[in-house]
């Protein structure tokens, strides 16, 4: 046994003599590679994404003050797109900042301008592009996509949307409510009686508390008396 390990030792050295420069060699690319890594983080990603959510906090001050404006005004929602003098705007962090969160969010805003704006084809592109963890702002982010498609006639995509939004964040009842709601109702629009019937059922069973809970029996009555008839 003593001469198998003393045997194991003379190769290891051997070896480690013979390939200790391609050795050392993938070492120090190793801690290079760590060590840029660690640089990029450092110094790059993480003032550029400072950078993104200054740039983003001035998008959500024009999206609020958006909302206070009377609808027809589309300015204030231009603002939140292209900026007014004290910001990027939401499609410039898109471009400069796409990979960091800000610029994902800025994508949820950007949709949400343009449905308000009425450019519901570029609502849909934005809107489909955003995603995030955060349930609330994703389920207002399905809903706004599926008015964005119930405007293009895409009721197939609307109503799929409108289902998703209801169902991501079912806490907030009011809004699930009104989601699956406007499933119900454009399902039935569509001609899609039996599936419309399902979702008002569906909104009387887990939301009956809320108003379209409630309108969701009136609805129901209506549609099961024509189908029987």
């Amino acid at each position: 046994m003593a001469y198998n390990q003393a045997k194991s030792s003379a190769d290891l050295t051997a070896f480690w003599y013979k390939n200790q420069k391609t050795l050392l060699t993938i070492v120090a690319i190793i801690i290079i590679a760590v060590l840029g890594v660690i640089a990029y983080k450092a110094f790059i990603q993480a003032p550029k994404e400072d950078r993104a959510n200054e740039q983003l906090a001035v998008v959500q001050a024009h999206f609020q003050q958006a909302a206070f404006q009377p609808t027809l005004d589309t300015a204030a929602y231009k603002a939140v797109l292209n900026g007014a003098g004290d910001g990027t705007g939401a499609l410039g962090i898109i471009k400069s900042y796409g990979g960091t969160p800000a610029g994902n969010l800025a994508k949820y805003y950007a949709g949400a301008a343009y449905l308000h704006i009425g450019d519901f084809q570029n609502a849909v592109k934005y809107l489909k592009d955003f995603s995030t963890d955060q349930k609330q702002v994703q389920m207002m982010a399905y809903g706004a996509l599926g008015d964005a498609y119930s405007e293009l006639k895409q009721n197939k995509e609307a109503i799929s949307s409108y289902k998703k939004a209801a169902a991501t964040f079912e806490d907030d009842a009011v809004n699930a409510s009104e989601y699956l709601f406007r499933a119900g109702m454009l399902s039935e629009l569509a001609g899609q009686k039996n599936d419309a019937i399902a979702i008002y059922k569906k909104l009387k069973d887990e939301f009956p508390n809320t108003v379209k809970g409630t309108q969701a029996e009136k609805y129901l009555n209506r549609l099961e008396v024509q189908t029987t008839n």
